[in-house]
């Protein structure tokens, strides 16, 4: 792990995040970067994590001048995790929100009786042990810092509901994360942590772009799906993230309005 920081001086002004302490994981690209960016615009201090350096100042970028840190972390690894939370708490003295973004869809397009293993773990290990790993170092944070609590917000997908073909480590993952939420949401009451999840369909990044071009439905045809603006998502996540601690958004659903998600099948 290491870290290249921006952070100057941490004070309250300049908008609703202002003073707040955010750290996003999986920051240097996709929805990520775009929800880093958001929060950074809104005042937000904000840690960002990913396994390259480069990305994740190229993120910072965006913002010039925005209190940020980026921490070369792999969420796989507990001991980057560990590195990654110790960083933030030396540089902002505090952790106010977690946006578990972190994630790969893995080898998309094999059917389950060729999967390698190795396939399969490297998704659970990313998708939902770094999730875990992420979530329980903040929940340490939050439940003993002073003021006490925060928001962790996981970022599930629509295959946290229903799957699509030959993506068994992907859906697996995320439907394990809805339980995971779940958990997480009831056990941080009595501390003043707020755990929601953000499920989202067809966000227009890197990841998604393949779609456009064509996804193999559950009736064997491959057609292309609509997108939407990724910087819808991540004002729905500021939304969430700055919600009074007495209000959390349980789960929330952003999709490209007409992609073949109500009715898959």
């Amino acid at each position: 792990m290491n870290t290249v920081n921006n952070a100057g001086d941490v004070r309250a002004g300049g908008g609703s995040g202002a003073g707040r302490v955010a750290v996003v994981t999986g920051a240097g690209s996709g929805i990520g970067r775009a929800v880093a960016a958001e929060l950074l615009r809104g005042g937000w201090s904000v840690a960002l994590a990913g396994r390259r350096t480069e990305p994740l100042r190229e993120t910072a970028a965006l913002v010039p001048g925005a209190p940020s840190l980026a921490v070369r972390a792999d969420v796989a690894r507990e001991e980057d995790v560990t590195a990654l939370f110790a960083a933030v708490v030396d540089q902002f003295g505090r952790v106010d929100l977690l946006f578990n973004n972190a994630g790969t869809f893995g080898p998309g397009g094999v059917p389950v009786e060729e999967l390698p293993y190795d396939a399969w773990k490297h998704v659970v290990d990313t998708n939902l042990n770094g999730a875990f790993l992420c979530a329980r170092a903040a929940y340490r944070q939050m439940k003993e810092q002073d003021p006490q609590g925060g928001r962790i917000i996981n970022n599930g997908s629509v295959s946290a509901h229903t799957p699509r073909p030959h993506s068994a480590p992907y859906t697996a993952t995320k439907h394990a994360l809805t339980g995971l939420t779940k958990a997480l949401s009831l056990d941080g009451r009595p501390y003043r942590i707020a755990v929601g999840q953000i499920d989202i369909g067809n966000a227009a990044t890197d990841m998604t772009a393949r779609m456009e071009k064509g996804a193999l439905q559950a009736d064997g045809e491959v057609v292309p799906e609509p997108v939407m603006d990724v910087a819808d998502v991540a004002r729905t996540v500021r939304h969430m993230a700055e919600l009074p601690l007495e209000a959390n958004v349980q789960f929330a659903t952003v999709l490209a309005t007409t992609m073949p998600y109500v009715g898959r099948g």
